[in-house]
């Protein structure tokens, strides 16, 4: 049993039952026992690897979409330049570094990191020292200022919710304790106000999620970009619609039972795009792309030649790997979806065009 699992089982035992989005957020985030408060989960030696540690090529025209928009929005000056969740820094020191000789784009952004792990800080300031970066908790104390935002791989670690529709009613997720054990059980139905609208596409027995607190982010952003200018590139698995039990736990690489470890395995879920497009509202969303023909529209394979110059056969061989795994449609290509959020009557990132 691990240190948190017993300090859940305390809790549950005095308590009774807590949410599936509780368990979640304790399981992340506790201050001495969280996944994310104690390690840096990333690349081999880690759980899981991310697009960013996959290829310089991602971060690289992510940066460069980015840059387009703020000319195509005019430039402004100064603007705020965050990523959500930013990892070891990888992607942004990648997408600072593709943007170098955009005239004027340097000068005119101050960096901004919504991170809560210690840990991974501390790797984001080693990368990104030259650019002198802000650190927040949340993405409520960034200034007020035209924002230019990244999200990869953020959303799809927030608490979710989870209901078995069952008659008019729902069943929602809990967990509890059984011979030890922490258990997932359901409560008994109940009408859900919030979920009126999937009675109509769903039937007795089908999960669907649901995840507040990324819907209060993605409404910040929204309210952020409407009224100050700027856009967001969100990068995520998922879909544009939740149905279905999406919760999985991943340690060493290999899925594992998402209640058997607390504290020592990622969790996460599938975004639900649909609904932070509806949350991110007054801003206006692109159209959900996946990821691949997002990369490609970027110019991933011209960008994949001019790189693959001089190798040697066993770099080339692992940069031809990395391209596929980023784009072709059996592996990320598919799997990873892409959602701008940007000012209504203004024209979307590059690669997220109609």
């Amino acid at each position: 049993m691990t240190p948190l699992a017993k300090l859940l089982g305390q809790q549950i035992a005095a308590s009774g039952p807590m949410s599936l989005s509780e368990y979640m957020a304790l399981c992340l985030m506790h201050p001495q026992h969280g996944y994310y408060s104690t390690r840096d989960p990333l690349g081999t030696a880690g759980d899981f690897t991310t697009a960013p540690e996959i290829s310089q090529m991602f971060g690289e025209l992510i940066g460069l979409s980015l840059a387009q928009s703020w000319i195509d929005q005019g430039s402004p000056t100064p603007f705020v330049l965050a990523e959500l969740g930013p990892g070891r820094g990888t992607l942004m020191q990648d997408a600072l570094r593709a943007t170098r000789a955009v005239p004027g784009f340097h000068d005119a952004l101050s960096l901004h990191l919504v991170e809560a792990s210690p840990i991974l800080r501390a790797a984001q300031a080693q990368r990104l020292a030259a650019f002198a970066p802000q650190w927040h908790d949340t993405i409520d104390s960034l200034p007020d200022a035209p924002l230019f935002l990244i999200a990869n791989e953020f959303f799809d670690a927030l608490p979710i919710r989870q209901f078995c529709r069952e008659g008019q009613g729902w069943r929602e997720k809990v967990v509890g304790v059984q011979d030890g054990l922490l258990i997932p059980g359901l409560t008994d139905a109940a009408a859900q106000s919030a979920l009126d609208d999937r009675l109509a596409d769903t039937h007795d027995g089908d999960i669907v999620e649901t995840c507040a607190p990324a819907c209060a982010i993605a409404g910040q952003i929204g309210a952020r970009i409407a009224q100050h200018g700027g856009a967001a590139l969100i990068i995520d698995y998922g879909d544009w619609h939740s149905l279905g039990d999406t919760l999985q736990a991943l340690r060493q690489h290999l899925p594992v039972d998402p209640f058997a470890q607390p504290g020592e395995a990622d969790l996460t879920a599938h975004v639900d795009f649909e609904a932070l497009a509806r949350a991110a509202a007054p801003a206006a969303h692109s159209r959900l792309t996946p990821q691949g023909v997002f990369l490609e529209r970027l110019g991933i394979t011209a960008r994949a030649q001019a790189l693959a110059t001089g190798m040697g056969e066993a770099a080339l061989s692992s940069h031809v790997a990395a391209h596929r795994r980023l784009t072709h449609p059996t592996e990320m290509g598919s799997l990873f979806k892409t959602l701008a959020l940007y000012p209504q009557g203004a024209t979307p990132p590059p690669g997220l065009e109609p």
